[in-house]
């Protein structure tokens, strides 16, 4: 990007003269043993130019040695599947592996990644070295996928990038720069894995100071390991007095022996020797008397070297000794001078202090860094904030506002801090995005003293991240007065906040007011920011979609679903997304469309797979969805394994609709157990204490129906009739059509109003959008009123035909005599029904296959898929035809076990089949895994 020049603000308070000069003259000597770690570096963006900046190689400098002998060891060592390059701080480990590099001798394309302590989390150090081998090999498919979550990484993303490199025409180089930051054991095994499942087609070198956690033993009993360790890495003698003659010093043997011995060939100690020695009156007896060695670096460093620097180098030295990698603008920023890309480049071209980077960026040696950093504190510790804070404002300025919000952070400048997220519209980042563990840590960090708009805004979010939505909105009514009309960034994360609150609490009147603002200031926001974001629209359409689902405003949550759900797919919108689709399906579902909703949820399992989605945070809805699809094909034991699930999920209460959900499939999982008392102990708690303080028309007819089930498998007609005077009036004229039937059962039975009742299950029947349960047991019902004549046994054929793709056996159950009676006068129909439950169908008798009812409609042949199965399907049928385990299947095709579970359910229920070995008879009977 075009860098801007920004004009240097003052180090000073305005009126106050500039400060003076920092150098070390009269900074107390520090232990060299002493370390300082920088602060958490930002997480950045695609596009950003300090990410360039640790996916490609630092270039070498004028005066670097290029060494024939090592370059020729990595040559060779490139062809096995890892390299170690192993050695102290200074040891030139990196400009060598980024020499060999430029030099075009390796065995296929290279990505280059500098790592960081930060990176040290799974999801955050697959999305970079993500990004490394797509800046550095190009090609990599948007399908391998990116962690959505710092904290995780699914292992089928990993079996999709080993699939990737595999297929790649020639080998793929990946250098780890600076690994010693690799300290987690869980990352250095999913490392193994990838290098396992490459099998020597890709290249790993590993440059660091210390061993990584990776089972070197393995690979070096295997042959697959080359090292180069600090022993080789040390100069020789003649390279040491190369490296001085580079630096202008052409003595003789007794001083360049003097030197190699006392340094014992470290490389960053000869330089810096060669540079002190230069302003030396006699450089050869300079050398020839020295006595350093690494244990003495600090007071060498500054006594000899730093000291030996102009004024001003050492003060940009100093200063910019806060930053992890400085552009020269920047480092104006922080001096108020406009000497930076001359002292910067001086000193990389001397071999000295910096490292050059990509894009004009410069690197602070890390080990230089951290003692330039600690002599800073010791000389002027009151500047360090400041310089944050002036470092703060230029990032901000030049669109890396999580850079600049880490600084404001670390400075304490919680007010500017909370202003950059604001302002970048990001706020959003902090409830979805894959750094959101860091920033909510980061933030709460912030004193409750600070008041300002956008700290008040941040702290608000952070409250919704605990599910604390009065909290959240007792700060919005506080602060909202005294947000500024104009202030488009304020003004949309009110609206974030307040649609996040009306989804915990359930209320679409605030979410419906909160999205239509959200809508005017849609339109002032900056296209490139909405762009750079896009998870602050998608969470504002899910909170609605949600509130408007408890409301039971189906059609238009829907709608809003629908857009989070098509919210352009990054690490931000990943969880939305998953949460979205699962809504959908639960809509789906409500609709009397199990199958339909079943696919949703495969869908946002395929996604959050590619997105590494840790499970804890998917969304409780997906098991709630798969709990009551379950049920409905009478399948108790499924259906209990994913309200367990559930259960173990967040805090019961911290959604309404997964309260209320919970309540109704638990429920209905006791009646299909005949425990019809124990669900209405269930339904009057939730009622009582689950939703006391959240209820809605919707929620109370749901309530009400389940209740009236309930008393009708308790054979209590009366009761389920007098349950649904629970239903409000204006919900009792509108109810879901799942609602009318069950409502329509307890009438019947209790001999209400028979008429009216059947008329409208019969117009029930000519809408399109009933689903196929509904559909089902409204046929039922009809069935069972029209007696014993034609008109029932077609109304049953009907009704077996709309369960069948979706084999719906529950709504068959709940009328378990009428059915079991009614089939043995119909033998040919529950031969045509296999799929129905054994103890509903009449015993089989010896009776003419060919023998037909003429009032009941043809018998599909035996055995033929319901629907067609899908391309995934297949291809796991087809390794199921292999013995392959659930395992093994899910390695093979780069899905996670629970995906392959769920297709392998659809599959049976497709092709009517109870496990995976008669689902591969079946298909191979039916020609189903033939090659097409």
């Amino acid at each position: 990007m075009p860098y801007i020049r920004a004009a240097p603000a003052p180090l000073s308070p305005p009126g106050h003269a500039s400060p003076p000069v920092l150098t070390p003259a009269s900074v107390p000597r520090v232990p060299t043993a002493q370390t300082d770690r920088e602060p958490t570096p930002a997480r950045l963006p695609n596009g950003d130019p300090m990410l360039a900046t640790r996916v490609r190689p630092p270039r070498t400098p004028t005066a670097f040695l290029r060494r024939d002998r090592l370059l020729g060891r990595l040559d060779a060592a490139a062809l096995r599947p890892v390299t170690l390059v192993n050695g102290p701080a200074g040891a030139g480990k990196t400009l060598l592996v980024a020499d060999w590099l430029a030099r075009g001798r390796l065995p296929g394309p290279a990505g280059w990644l500098t790592l960081e302590p930060s990176d040290n989390q799974p999801g955050t150090f697959w999305a970079y070295v993500r990004e490394a081998l797509q800046t550095g090999v190009a090609g990599l498919p948007a399908e391998v996928g990116a962690p959505a979550r710092a904290e995780h990484v699914e292992p089928s993303l990993l079996l999709r990038l080993a699939a990737w490199i595999n297929a790649r025409p020639r080998p793929v180089v990946l250098v780890l720069d600076e690994c010693e930051h690799l300290d987690n054991l869980r990352l250095a095994e999913q490392l193994h894995d990838l290098v396992r499942h490459t099998a020597g087609r890709l290249r790993l070198v590993l440059v660091g100071r210390s061993e990584p956690l990776l089972p070197l033993h393995r690979y070096r009993a295997a042959g697959e390991l080359a090292e180069i360790r600090a022993g080789e890495l040390a100069l020789d003698r003649a390279e040491t007095a190369a490296v001085l003659e580079r630096h202008g010093l052409r003595v003789g043997p007794a001083a360049v022996g003097a030197v190699h011995h006392a340094l014992s060939g470290w490389t960053a100690g000869v330089r810096l020797l060669a540079l002190a020695a230069q302003d030396a009156d006699d450089p050869e007896a300079y050398l020839g008397r020295i006595d350093a060695g690494p244990a003495a670096l600090s007071d060498f460093l500054l006594a000899e070297v730093l000291r030996s620097q102009p004024a001003p180098t050492q003060d940009l030295l100093l200063r910019c000794s806060i930053l992890g990698r400085v552009h020269p603008d920047l480092a104006d920023a922080l001096t108020g001078r406009r000497d930076g890309r001359r002292i910067l480049d001086r000193l990389h071209q001397d071999n000295a202090f910096t490292d050059a980077l990509p894009d004009g960026w410069y690197r602070l040696h890390p080990m230089f860094a951290g003692i330039l950093r600690l002599h800073l504190r010791a000389a002027a510790p009151e500047r360090v904030d400041e310089l944050r804070v002036r470092a703060a404002h230029w990032l901000a300025g030049h669109g890396q506002y999580r850079a600049a919000l880490d600084h404001a952070a670390e400075a304490g400048a919680w007010a500017l801090a909370a202003r950059l997220l604001v302002d970048e519209y990001a706020l959003g980042e902090l409830l979805a995005g894959r750094d959101a563990t860091r920033l909510c840590a980061l933030f709460a960090r912030m004193p409750p003293t600070e008041r300002g708009p956008a700290a008040e805004l941040v702290r608000a979010a952070v409250h919704l991240t605990r599910d604390e939505a009065a909290s959240a909105l007792r700060i919005l009514e506080h602060v909202e007065p005294l947000l500024p009309a104009e202030r488009t960034p304020l003004q949309l994360a009110a609206v974030l906040v307040r649609t996040g609150a009306a989804r915990l609490l359930g209320s679409a009147a605030l979410a419906d007011r909160a999205a239509r603002r959200a809508g005017q200031l849609e339109r002032r926001v900056p296209a490139d920011l909405l762009e750079r974001h896009p998870e602050l629209l998608a969470l504002i359409a899910a909170d609605l979609g949600s509130a408007l689902l408890w409301h039971g405003r189906l059609d238009e949550a829907g709608r809003a679903l629908e857009r989070a759900a098509r919210a352009p797919l990054s690490p931000t919108t990943a969880r939305l997304r998953h949460d979205a689709l699962c809504r959908l399906a639960l809509i789906d579902h409500l609709r009397g469309r199990p199958g339909r909703a079943e696919r949703r949820v495969r869908e946002a399992d395929e996604e959050a797979d590619r997105s590494s989605l840790p499970p804890d945070s998917r969304t409780e809805v997906r098991d709630l969805v798969l709990a009551a699809t379950a049920l409905e094909r009478d399948e108790p034991a499924e259906a209990r394994a994913a309200l367990h699930r559930v259960a173990r999920g967040r805090a019961p209460d911290h959604d309404p609709v997964v309260t209320l959900g919970s309540c109704v499939v638990r429920a209905g999982l006791h009646l299909a157990e005949g425990r019809p008392d124990s669900a209405l102990r269930l339904l009057d708690e939730t009622r009582r204490r689950g939703l006391a303080d959240r209820t809605s028309d919707w929620s109370r007819e749901r309530l009400a129906v389940a209740a009236c089930a309930a008393h009708l498998a308790a054979g209590r007609p009366g009761a389920a009739v007098a349950a649904l005077d629970d239903v409000p009036t204006p919900a009792a004229d509108t109810l879901a059509p799942d609602s009318l039937v069950v409502a329509a059962r307890a009438r019947l039975a209790a001999g209400r109003d028979e008429q009216g009742t059947l008329a409208g299950l019969r117009s029930l029947l000519d809408d399109p959008a009933v689903g196929g349960a509904t559909r089902t047991r409204a046929l039922l019902l009809l069935a069972q009123a029209a007696g014993e004549g034609p008109d029932s046994a077609r109304l049953l054929a009907e009704a077996l035909a709309a369960a069948e793709p979706e084999r719906l056996c529950r709504p068959f159950r709940e009328s378990a005599p009428w059915v079991r009676r009614r089939l043995r006068g119909l033998p040919h129909l529950a031969r045509a029904h296999g799929w129905l439950p054994a103890d509903l169908r009449p015993p089989v008798r010896d009776q003419a296959p060919e023998q037909r009812c003429a009032d009941a409609g043809p018998v599909p042949p035996a055995g033929a898929p319901v629907e067609p199965l899908t391309g995934r399907e297949r291809e796991i049928l087809l390794c199921a035809a292999r013995l392959l385990s659930t395992q093994e299947i899910a390695d093979e095709l780069y899905v996670s076990p629970n995906t392959v579970k769920t297709h392998l359910k659809s599959v049976n229920r497709k092709l009517r089949t109870a496990n995976r070995r008669d689902a591969v008879r079946t298909a191979t009977r039916l020609r189903l895994l033939d090659a097409p």
